[in-house]
Parts: C-alpha cells; sequence; structure tokens
C-alpha cells in the first residue's frame, strides 16, 4: 500500500522556523553518571535550535511546570534514572496535559531493566503521551512483546515491528516513531514505514536522543501531531543522507560525520527535496 499524503517537507520546515517553538527538554541530566548523558543533552538542545525551535533544559521539579507550561512542546528522555527525574518528568507530563502542549516521551533502555520498565510504565500510563519515541526494542517492550535491549540499545530481530507498532499505539494512545533499519510511524489504524536514513547515523552517541527532540519540535509547530511525526523522522532522516552524501562537507569518520549531520539538520531547509514524501509508505492499515 502506498502513501496519500500531501504534506510538503519544506512548507513544514519553514513553519517551524517562522513558529520557533519551545521546547521544554528533561533528559533527567541533574544526575548525570556518564560523559555520554552530557553530550546527548548538548546534542539534543543544538538539535532543537538548528530546526528552528527554541530549547530550554529545565529538569527541576520546583520549576519544570512552570516552564512547560509556556512551552509549545515537551520531551521527556528516561536517558540517566533517578529518583529526581522520575518525579521531575511526571510533573513536567501532567503540567503538559493540563496546557495542552504536545508531549513525546522517548523510554530510553526499557526492557533492559525492572527500574526503567517500571518508571516507562508510569509515564504511558499516568501521562497524556503525544509521540512515544524508541528503537524497535523499546517499543516492542512497551507494547508487552519479547524484546532484547542491552543497556540502552536494540538488539534482536524484529520482523513485525509495523504491527507492534501500532499494538503499542493502541495501548498507549500516542503515535508511535520506532527507529531502526527502516523507521516506522505508526497509530492505531495505520503504520508507515520512512525510508530516509544512513548506517553512519549509528555510529555515535545520541541520534535516538535527537530523533526525539526532532518529533517535539516539529509537534510543536504543527496541529496535526501524525503527520508532524511522519515529517520529524523524514526530516531526520534525509538529514543523514544530506551529510553522509558530503553536502555539508566531508567526514573521516564518525566524529566528523556527526558535525556534518548537524549542520545538515541546521541546513535541510536549503537543500532540494523534490518529492521527499514519497519516502513513506503505508504498509499495515487497520
Amino acid at each position: 500500500m502506498s502513501s496519500t499524503l500531501d504534506f510538503d517537507l519544506a512548507e513544514t520546515l519553514s513553519t517551524i522556523e517562522s513558529a520557533s517553538p519551545l521546547v521544554n527538554c528533561v533528559t533527567n541530566a541533574v544526575t548525570v553518571n556518564c560523559v555520554t548523558n552530557a553530550v546527548t543533552v548538548n546534542d539534543v538542545a543544538n538539535a532543537t535550535l538548528y530546526w528552528g525551535g527554541l530549547p530550554v533544559m529545565s529538569d527541576d521539579e520546583r520549576e519544570v511546570g512552570d516552564m512547560v507550561a509556556g512551552a509549545q512542546a515537551c520531551l521527556l528522555n528516561m536517558g540517566t534514572v533517578s529518583e529526581e527525574g522520575e518525579a521531575a518528568m511526571v510533573a513536567a507530563g501532567e503540567s503538559a496535559g493540563e496546557n495542552g502542549v504536545p508531549l513525546v516521551v522517548d523510554p530510553v533502555g526499557v526492557g533492559a531493566t525492572p527500574t526503567r520498565d517500571r518508571v516507562a510504565d508510569r509515564l504511558v500510563t499516568d501521562l497524556s503521551v503525544d509521540v512515544l519515541n524508541g528503537n524497535y526494542g523499546e517499543i516492542s517492550a512497551i507494547a508487552g512483546e519479547d524484546a532484547d535491549v542491552r543497556g540502552v540499545e536494540s538488539v534482536g530481530e524484529y520482523a513485525d515491528i509495523a504491527v507492534t507498532a501500532m499494538a503499542c499505539a493502541r495501548r498507549t494512545g500516542a503515535v508511535v516513531v520506532a527507529s531502526g533499519e527502516t523507521d516506522v510511524v505508526a497509530t492505531e489504524d495505520e503504520a508507515f514505514e520512512v525510508h530516509a536514513g544512513h548506517e553512519m547515523m549509528g555510529r555515535f552517541v545520541g541520534t535516538g536522543c535527537m530523533l526525539g527532540v526532532t518529533l517535539a519540535t516539529f509537534a510543536g509547530a504543527a496541529d496535526d501531531v501524525a503527520r508532524a511525526a511522519l515529517a520529524g523522522t523524514l526530516a531526520y532522516g534525509l538529514a543523514g543522507e544530506v551529510a553522509a552524501d558530503g553536502q555539508f562537507g566531508d567526514y573521516a569518520g564518525p566524529a566528523s560525520y556527526r558535525v556534518a549531520f548537524l549542520d545538515a539538520i541546521a541546513g535541510l531547509d536549503g537543500v532540494d527535496l523534490p518529492d521527499a514524501d514519497s519516502r513513506i509508505e503505508r504498509v499495515v492499515e487497520a
């Protein structure tokens, strides 16, 4: 089955630039326990800015509700798990629901430990989640199916990920983005494959987290969350492709590719993207 979507990606990018949505990101950085999380927080903030949004990294329970109330989108990222971070995420998510702010949840590492399973279950059960972003293993775990998650990485085979993503959408009420070799965007009624991206995107830490904030930024400037999720996933993959093509400079390996990738996010609105929406294919329909 083919897609019948008619959105214009270039127009969507322009809308984000004009709207400059304020995105509050709660990434649990208050209890950073490894260098990776500090680097990811910085990349998440920059990705927001480069898409045209305005990042704020408030994660203090005392103020996060007020900050989210004035934002256009909110991202909750389970990069590290702590009691303080969990409380801040819940407070932020509750404020998002009360104020009609699109909420994106990235359940990093769910399926790896009982603690992460409990926190993720609390977020998707107690909060009104608009977009749920995770790798194949994380989405499978939340859907209640077998998942192989090692640390925060998805391993194993997931041949029915589109069907699983739809089941996850039915369970959570969210639009589900399952990232992997081929990204899948699903609602309760249909699932799409997004054919965009490059293998170099998996060679450095932080790409999953930056996809999450991309989805939040796009949702913060759009009226339709499902279309925002499709457009954000597509734009993110295309940025990876044009970076790999050398349109934003040569690269010698993962570190220099990361720089080109971030530049591609910032400059994607100036790249010719003919028929970009043809990269989206409807693969399951209820």
